[in-house]
């Protein structure tokens, strides 16, 4: 919710969460034995077999196979780990993942699968602590991993000359085939009793900071059964370590001023109210917090109100009597469309995310996956329904911070599935250009690295289709 992660591209890092998670049941009823070192690390057979499992289970579910041997392919993705996660201890890398609640996430998730901590611990062949640390060292070297990556590519960028070049590099059967997309516009209205569901909401979170204060109730379980925020209500509304800067400015500017302990008065963002416990004092300019965060509530006649309006706005726009243009200009209450005919963009998607928000990013085209990635599916359902120029009944939605409303949309254009083209379609092509050019200064960084480390690898293992071939000395 407050805090936004970056994904680089995953071709190039193969490493399942969950690869090797299974490995310490195996370790106690398998005879293991080492299969290859790299640096000072060793990675055994166990090891191994598992991440092939996940590999051939994955590719199922999927649907897609592979030429490689799931054994082969396994192996290699363990030893660019090793490598990666070595690395990173040498460079300083910091793992940018909440590692702790990782384990704990999986930890848990486990003991609900097997029904008990003692039999989990049965399943296992091993105390649930020291289980807990095989799952740590797992997830650590991971998250090393995943952050180093990051760390070499990051700096990647391409010129729109390169672009260029990378798309006329293209045949004609390498260049993306661009589905179907949307252009339209929207009216949207809020619940006129949004101002009393707000107070409503304040007064919630100031009984709830009244009971923690007074030791009536622990603020990790008010979290947990309350708080609507998915990124931390089932741990407790606790955030791993952040800045300031990572956060919304009304949230930093409360939680700066909290000394260790301290709970705030409530907080209003564009995400809803929160209340916040600063966890420590800031080591390094980073915050340990907890909140809990509600977003205001309505009856079913609050949330009808603001469609009967609609419907009856849309009578008038498809009777003629007002363009839809300037029914959005009176009447839309989304401020950042009003004022352009309700021409919907992905602005408020860029500035929910630090990796997008860049005016080169901005659209008004969407695709059928952009409509499940963070905007409304209700829109997506309302446009398949309408022809060009026409416009929906109203219907209820809500925004990309959970706000609820309604809203009618006109559907401007279909732009037909079709081979992109620099002129219309620059964006996709420059990303396909950007994700070649990381690869392409990853894996030289990755081959370099490999020559100047000490590999070993067993002799049954040495034949295999590697990517690359001098893995094996």
């Amino acid at each position: 919710m407050l805090k936004k992660k970056v994904l680089v591209f995953a071709a190039t890092l193969a490493v399942l969460f969950t690869s090797g998670l299974l490995t310490a049941q195996k370790r106690q009823v398998v005879l293991d034995r080492v299969v290859a070192v790299v640096g000072g690390s060793a990675i055994l057979y166990s090891d191994v077999a598992n991440y092939a499992q996940q590999l051939v289970q994955e590719r199922r579910q999927q649907g897609y196979t592979s030429d490689r041997d799931p054994m082969n392919e396994g192996l290699e993705a363990l030893m660019r780990q090793k490598l990666l996660y070595s690395q990173a201890l040498i460079d300083s890398v910091d793992a940018g993942g909440d590692i702790n609640s990782y384990v704990e996430e999986q930890l848990q998730a486990m003991i609900a699968e097997a029904g008990s901590i003692a039999e989990l611990e049965a399943r296992e062949h091993m105390a649930i602590f020291n289980y807990r640390e095989i799952l740590r060292q797992q997830f650590t070297e991971q998250e090393y991993a995943r952050s180093m990556q990051q760390h070499v590519i990051a700096d990647v960028s391409v010129t729109p000359g390169e672009v260029e070049r990378y798309f006329n590099e293209l045949s004609t059967e390498e260049r993306p085939l661009v589905p179907e997309q949307y252009v339209y516009a929207h009216i949207v209205r809020f619940p006129s009793s949004q101002a009393e569901a707000k107070r409503r909401t304040r007064e919630r979170l100031l009984e709830m900071r009244e009971r923690i204060i007074s030791g009536k109730s622990d603020m990790g379980v008010l979290a947990r059964t309350y708080s609507v925020d998915p990124g931390s209500a089932m741990r407790g509304g606790e955030y791993p370590a952040g800045s300031l800067s990572s956060l919304t400015p009304p949230f930093a500017e409360a939680l700066e001023k909290l000394k260790a302990g301290q709970i705030s008065e409530v907080v209003e963002t564009e995400f809803g109210f929160h209340i916040i416990q600063l966890l420590e004092e800031p080591k390094n300019g980073m915050y340990r917090y907890r909140h809990i965060l509600l977003r205001p509530t309505y009856t079913t006649d609050e949330l009808m109100e603001p469609s009967k309006y609609l419907d009856s706005l849309v009578k008038v726009i498809r009777a003629d009597s007002i363009t839809f243009e300037k029914a959005a200009l009176d009447h839309s209450e989304d401020n950042l469309t009003k004022m352009n005919g309700g021409l919907v963009t992905n602005h408020d998607l860029m500035m929910s995310s630090p990796s997008m928000a860049n005016v080169k990013y901005s659209t008004t085209k969407f695709r059928r996956d952009d409509f499940g990635n963070g905007r409304s599916l209700q829109d997506y359902s309302a446009l398949i329904r309408l022809k060009e120029g026409e416009v929906s009944d109203a219907f209820m939605s809500e925004d990309l911070r959970g706000n609820e409303l309604s809203k009618i949309v006109k559907l401007l254009k279909i732009i037909p599935t079709h081979s992109a083209t620099l002129e219309e379609d620059y964006t996709t092509i420059e990303e396909m250009a950007l994700t070649k050019k990381q690869e392409d200064v990853f894996n030289n960084w990755l081959k370099e690295k490999i020559d100047g480390l000490y590999v070993y690898i067993a002799p049954d293992f040495r034949d295999g289709d590697f990517e690359f071939s001098n893995w094996v000395k």
